[in-house]
């Protein structure tokens, strides 16, 4: 059945046209991921979709008694407490025995005392009361812009799972790659005030985008050869007898079928080590507490040349400070901070530096530097403003008329120009375009340095990450060789044994006591956190020479002899390496991590 259709829709913002000449529609089950560039008009069709926004020209047709659930970016809040603006006032007889109710109050305001007034809250607080509302009503058609926002993975994880289970049409807009895959089966892109159209959600639409392409550019180029021809006949005279030229359209995984890794992972090492040289940040003994909360307790870590870490934990739990930390831009309580004697570090932080409203982009990052070499290659101000998404006269566009997001870019813009060889990034992610963040992750797959990332954006982290670690709330700093998936299933674990959450926003989270391990005491705790970071630390050393004897094996690759020797070395690590990682798991099993 059909619930919306748009025709011959056209929209503009003085000379920006957004939307032009568009039709579309949406069916029941239909479950449709918007994407497309800052600034772009996905937000504008969304909004003209849920008719809230009406169009210059063309029609909206809802179908009658169409009930629309719309989560905007700048909705306002009325006044009076969290639960009469979620629950509508309902008693909580009424609603304690609605599973769905309680599933959106677990799944979003988990810890949250619904006697606050709205008015207390921040502004991610308050987006967070209003999805919650949202999903707690019945709709036919939800519409959600940016539901992610002021969301960690383990909500964006909860979030995806709910709309997996409900039956209305969806139609949202997001940055967050991973989240399109989980909720979406179909894909629309606005791009120069057209909709295009995909079949699946994003993995589907990236295939089937450079398909497209990939025809387009083999018809543009056949085009270009008949035109030769043309012109060679004019030319001669009446050509030779010749075969058609025949075309054939290779299936969607043709296209990566001798695509190398993203990374050459072994040779960023090298070159990070001659820069860096061994030592780039050595954490001994590290305490950090936020007022009388203990966020991390007697840290040993070092962080290697080369190493991409990404951290994950629930908000609150001292992710940005632990990065704070390694900037030394905040002393720790107790122990110490090294850093190498090479290191130039740059830290990107989630708010956004004051930059001179009226200088110009070009100019903002050339005052930076001219030019950066980025793995062996070399860019311009002008040319990396331009895969940043500053094309043409925007290079000249006051900083003060950009938009939030592209303030964003040229702030990650400017520090990448300052050629760091150790990054730190705060939730990088914030306010960048999907096409923005693709090319921020290819720029980082050429840089040769260390990386410590704290992202809500699943995707961008296991894409730009090779290792990920988890501050669980407990004081510890846990290697996850699962990765997110691992962390999810911790927290799962923790929360069925009763432990409490960390409060998202700095609110206190009732419920049960905290639980320890059965069987262990604090102090047995603590011993075997210390051996597990022991573990860690020589797991790192043993990774690090591999990478030197892969080297030395490249370079002896004439030499039998010496290859056989260096090969049994590296087969004598790998067992090595392989006991270790199952001790290490033992313990993280011991501990109930």
């Amino acid at each position: 059945m059909n619930l919306v259709n748009i025709a011959g829709v056209s929209l503009a913002y003085g000379p920006l046209v957004l939307l032009r000449d568009v039709s579309l529609g949406v069916d029941e089950g239909d479950r449709i991921g918007v994407v497309g560039r800052n600034g772009g008009g996905k937000s504008t069709l969304v909004s003209v979709l849920a008719a809230r926004t009406d169009p210059d020209s063309g029609r909206v047709i809802h179908t009658r008694g169409l009930r629309v659930g719309f989560l905007q970016q700048g909705d306002n809040y009325p006044e009076g407490s969290v639960a009469d603006f979620v629950l509508g006032g309902r008693a909580e007889h009424e609603w304690a025995g609605d599973a769905r109710v309680r599933d959106v109050l677990r799944g979003l305001l988990s810890g949250w005392d619904l006697a606050t007034s709205m008015a207390s809250l921040s502004g991610g607080e308050r987006r967070r009361a209003a999805l919650a509302r949202l999903l707690i009503e019945t709709h036919d058609l939800v519409v959600l812009d940016e539901p992610t926002n002021h969301l960690d993975i383990e909500g964006i994880t909860w979030l995806a799972g709910h709309l997996g289970r409900r039956k209305e049409a969806l139609v949202v807009v997001t940055h967050d790659r991973w989240f399109l895959d989980a909720v979406t089966n179909r894909t629309w892109e606005v791009v120069d005030g057209r909709v295009e159209r995909y079949e699946g959600g994003y993995a589907a639409y990236v295939l089937a985008k450079a398909e497209r392409e990939r025809l387009a550019a083999a018809a543009e180029e056949r085009r270009q050869n008949l035109m030769r021809k043309e012109l060679a006949w004019l030319h001669r005279g009446p050509p030779a007898r010749t075969s058609k030229p025949k075309f054939r359209v290779e299936a969607a995984n043709a296209l990566i079928a001798n695509e190398p890794p993203p990374r050459d992972t072994v040779e960023l090492v090298r070159f990070a080590s001659t820069r860096l040289g061994k030592t780039v940040v050595d954490l001994e003994n590290v305490w950090l507490k936020a007022g009388e909360q203990v966020l991390l307790e007697d840290l040993t870590w070092k962080l290697g040349p080369g190493d991409r870490v990404g951290l994950v934990g629930v908000n609150g739990s001292g992710k940005s400070t632990l990065l704070r930390a390694l900037a030394k831009e905040r002393a720790p309580d107790a122990g110490t901070v090294r850093h190498g004697r090479t290191v130039h570090m740059v830290h990107l932080s989630q708010g956004l530096e004051e930059l001179d409203p009226r200088q110009r982009p070009l100019e903002a990052v050339e005052e930076v530097r001219g030019y950066v070499t980025i793995g062996n290659r070399e860019f311009s101000a002008s040319q990396m403003l331009e895969r940043f998404g500053f094309r043409g006269e925007r290079q000249w566009t006051p900083i003060g008329d950009l938009s939030g997001g592209e303030r964003r870019r040229l702030q990650i813009l400017r520090l990448l120009m300052t050629e760091p060889n150790v990054i730190l990034l705060d939730e990088p992610t914030n306010d960048l375009d999907i096409e923005t963040l693709t090319e921020l992750e290819d720029l980082l797959d050429g840089w040769p340095g260390s990386l410590v990332l704290v992202t809500h954006d699943r995707y961008f982290l296991e894409r730009v990450t090779d290792r990920v670690m988890a501050l669980m709330g407990d004081g510890s700093l846990s290697l996850l060789p699962g990765g997110v998936e691992e962390y999810l299933a911790r927290r799962a674990r923790s929360e069925d044994i009763g432990e409490v959450p960390v409060s998202d926003g700095g609110q206190a989270a009732g419920g049960a006591e905290r639980l320890a391990p059965a069987g262990l005491s604090a102090a047995e705790q603590r011993t075997l956190r210390k051996e597990m970071q022991r573990l860690e630390r020589r797991i790192d050393r043993i990774e690090a020479r591999a990478g030197e004897l892969h080297d030395q094996m490249a370079a002896a690759a004439d030499d039998y002899t010496r290859l056989a020797e260096l090969d049994g070395e590296l087969k004598t690590l790998q067992a090595e390496k392989d006991t270790l990682e199952q001790e290490w798991l033992d313990a993280a099993e011991r501990l109930g991590d």
